[in-house]
């Protein structure tokens, strides 16, 4: 294997309910003022918890943005143009995924140093280094990979618990599919260090989820932050990103992505999945089709549990999605940069046939639980 020269750059986050108060320590070495971007609702959430955190130090909060509605580069360049923008020491970036990656976007291509406040528990946007582009009609673009992620996460789990629970509903599929996708896509190789420690740190993306995920997910329903709950943020938002920074390393998606995520990127050509559904919700319905091809039987019982448990899709229409529709963009997934990794190609007449076998054994286990009912 070629010797190489590389640098890694890890997350750096606090996470607690009172971490905010650290704000001013960790934040003052890197200037004076401040730009609030974010989505309206996580402002809503953050911005008072935020000001009342600096209130007593020497930073000043310049203005505060609205971000925009899909993680554009249309959107990027908007904000690039706003002299407050210019102005600003910092940028606070609050919300979820696609207000996070708009700002990484920005700012870190342009050295400005960003800061990130997650309000939900959907995805690792806020530790990790790529953010994922969308074009202007909401469909998907490509990744945007960095070097290095945002400076410092802050990780305020009593806002994350008051956030609306389809968040973290969603960032569990989101998070197991970690594990399986790089496992299956770095099978049989000679792996890298960095690549090798992304694969085996991908394991704590899926036992949290198998051990704490129910429990977490029903304490959030309540507004509860508990131990469990804060297990399961940490794996979608931490240790997602810090497998991610390893496995893409390379700046491909390779290792980070496989046949769950391309099932989701190929079914965002309906409007539906954008305009109803949440990433992590479709990729999670992505592993149960990826684990059957895979012949991953055991796996595949394990997720399919835990995904009716949670009331996570296990057939298409949960989606919204038709038979008909998948096997229309069916075709487009086997040659999607996702699965080009894999080690095997996918066959589209084999995919039609693992998601019909898939819709058949959901439809069985809806009638068997109407019969016991």
């Amino acid at each position: 294997m070629k010797l190489q020269n590389y640098e890694m750059h890890l997350p750096s986050y606090s996470i607690g309910n009172e971490i905010y108060k650290g704000i001013g320590t960790i934040c003052t070495p890197y200037g004076k003022n401040v730009l609030l971007i974010g989505g309206q609702n996580a402002l809503a959430a953050a911005e008072p918890k935020i000001r009342s955190a600096i209130s007593e130090t020497s930073l000043e909060i310049l203005d505060t943005v609205l971000f925009g509605n899909d993680c554009t580069y249309s959107a990027v360049d908007r904000l690039r143009s706003l002299p407050v923008y210019q102005e600003s020491d910092m940028v606070f970036a609050v919300g979820g995924g696609k207000a996070l990656d708009t700002c990484k976007c920005l700012c870190i291509d342009d050295g400005k140093p960003i800061f990130t406040f997650p309000t939900i528990a959907s995805n690792c946007a806020a530790c990790t280094s790529v953010s994922i582009m969308y074009n202007d009609d909401g469909t998907f673009l490509k990744p945007h990979f960095f070097l290095h992620p945002a400076i410092h996460a802050f990780i305020d789990t009593e806002i994350i618990a008051k956030a609306p629970c389809q968040y973290l509903w969603a960032g569990i599929g989101d998070t197991y599919a970690k594990y399986y996708e790089a496992v299956i896509s770095s099978r049989d190789e000679q792996l890298p260090h960095f690549t090798a420690l992304g694969v085996s740190t991908s394991r704590m993306c899926l036992d949290p989820m198998l051990t704490y995920g129910e429990k977490a997910f029903r304490d959030h329903q309540r507004g509860i932050c508990s131990d469990e709950l804060e297990q399961v943020i940490l794996a979608i938002v931490v240790t997602t990103a810090i497998a991610s920074i390893f496995l893409t390393r390379d700046f491909t998606p390779d290792y980070n992505s496989g046949l769950a995520h391309a099932v989701f990127y190929a079914l965002t050509g309906y409007p539906v999945i954008e305009e109803k559904h949440l990433h992590g919700e479709v990729v999670g319905f992505g592993v149960l089709i990826a684990l059957l091809y895979d012949g991953q039987t055991e796996e595949f019982k394990k997720i399919y549990n835990l995904n009716q448990k949670l009331n996570l899709p296990v057939r298409l229409s949960q989606i919204d999605i038709t038979m008909e529709q998948f096997e229309e963009t069916a075709h487009r997934i086997p040659n999607m940069s996702d699965v080009k990794h894999y080690p095997y190609r996918i066959e589209t007449q084999k995919l039609l046939g693992i998601v019909r076998e898939l819709e058949q054994k959901s439809e069985e286990n809806h009638t068997r639980k109407d019969l016991s009912e």
